[in-house]
């Protein structure tokens, strides 16, 4: 009886032991995270209430999660238009690395961000650490809000890739990403690069956002910790 009480005492605190470790590589992971996926967006479609109202959301979002203590930006870039200046989404986010919820490295500096990053369906989870669905969940949600060229540039300011710089939630067009590099075919040899593109595959149908929907998105944003 007594061995018996004792070794249940012993697998006790080793599950408590297990726990507490869990927990602490959870706390861990969500101090160190650097980027996350909005797990929701504006609820106006691509009316963000310009930059800082995009900038706004994803600091709350990141507040909630447990890492408000790090200043966060929204991975947006703003046309040349109506006197506004032209700003680049790679210019906004700081110098990296980023790492997401679960501690995985996403890319270690800006350059490898636009060029061989570890953006994955699987890596680019939402600020609480779940998995964004993608081509071929329902709904598809793969379409990110970015306005952005592949490099994170802005567009010439004759084109309004931006819906009016993040103000629009009617007649209009925003460039999108597609976070989980899945085109239309994926994996077929013709399919057009941009199509697996993780931040400038194609344009909206509209900035409503039952548009952003119909699209393949549901008008998230990507974020990331300048500091």
């Amino acid at each position: 009886m007594k061995k018996r009480m004792r070794l249940s005492v012993l697998a006790a605190f080793a599950l408590v032991s297990v726990s507490l470790s869990a927990g602490s590589y959870a706390a861990g992971a969500q101090k160190k995270m650097g980027f996350f996926v909005t797990s929701s967006g504006s609820g106006k479609g691509a009316d963000l209430g310009g930059l800082a109202g995009a900038d706004k959301l994803c600091q709350s979002l990141a507040q909630a999660a447990g890492a408000g203590s790090r200043t966060w930006r929204a991975y947006l870039s703003n046309n040349a238009s109506g006197g506004a200046k032209a700003v680049n989404a790679r210019d906004r986010i700081g110098r990296g690395p980023w790492y997401n919820a679960k501690g995985v490295l996403i890319a270690r500096n800006v350059d490898q961000l636009h060029e061989n990053n570890n953006l994955t369906k699987q890596t680019a989870l939402t600020e609480k650490g779940a998995v964004v669905n993608g081509r071929g969940d329902k709904p598809n949600m793969h379409d990110i809000l970015t306005g952005s060229d592949p490099q994170g540039r802005a567009f010439p300011a004759n084109m309004d890739t931006t819906c009016g710089n993040w103000t629009k939630s009617g007649e209009g067009s925003a460039q999108l990403g597609h976070h989980d590099r899945l085109g239309v075919r994926a994996g077929a040899f013709s399919e057009d690069p941009a199509a697996r593109s993780w931040n400038s595959s194609h344009p909206s149908i509209g900035c409503s956002q039952d548009a952003l929907r119909r699209t393949g998105g549901d008008g998230r944003l990507y974020c990331f910790a300048v500091k």
